[in-house]
């Protein structure tokens, strides 16, 4: 009788060592990046550039980083977004989202003057430096998640792996918004 409770015993253990060691699938979500999936799908479109003395108020000259000039129209009437964030000053370097027309025209649809957005901006929980090169230095030491990078992506502003519409940058406001809601910045000098 003892043989047939050893062997019970023994049956019951390999059981469960078979079930620990065995083929299982994870019931774990991977974690993805989204801007790389983004990345994958959407192609960035944004031409970047320096504005061209050639800029007026509805014609836009961008003198590209590949050497090319090209001209684009600024068609802001009827657009309930600003159209170009920034400020257009011959020299500035910009990103521009655009397309090119039935005529072969390259119209606007986002301008962003990037020299104007890099600077030191602070909140009531955010102090921070966009830089050059795509570089954002905190200013809070104690900050939970600070941000650390930057770029212009299809026209929207990424700051880590949030994603922002500019919704206003002057040169001392800007105006971030997402779906957690609007946020604003002052310039520190």
């Amino acid at each position: 009788m003892k043989k047939v409770g050893y062997i019970a015993v023994f049956m019951a253990v390999i059981m469960v060592f078979a079930s620990c060691f065995g083929n299982k699938t994870s019931n774990q979500v991977a974690e993805t990046d989204s801007v790389a999936m983004e990345e994958e799908v959407l192609p960035d479109s944004t031409v970047y550039g320096v504005c061209g003395e050639g800029t007026s108020m509805h014609s836009l000259e961008l003198v590209t980083d590949g050497g090319d000039t090209l001209t684009y129209e600024v068609m802001d009437e009827g657009s309930e977004e600003n159209l170009v964030v920034g400020g257009l000053l011959a020299g500035d370097r910009l990103a521009v989202v655009g397309y090119v027309n039935g005529e072969k025209e390259h119209i606007a649809s986002k301008v962003i003057n990037l020299t104007t957005l890099q600077g030191k901006w602070m909140s009531i929980d955010k102090n921070f430096e966009i830089q050059e090169g795509g570089v954002v230095k905190s200013n809070i030491k104690a900050e939970t998640n600070p941000w650390a990078s930057w770029k212009i992506y299809n026209g929207q502003l990424l700051l880590n792996k949030d994603t922002f519409l500019i919704d206003e940058l002057g040169a001392d406001s800007l105006y971030l918004e997402n779906k957690q809601g609007i946020f604003a910045f002052k310039r520190q000098k």
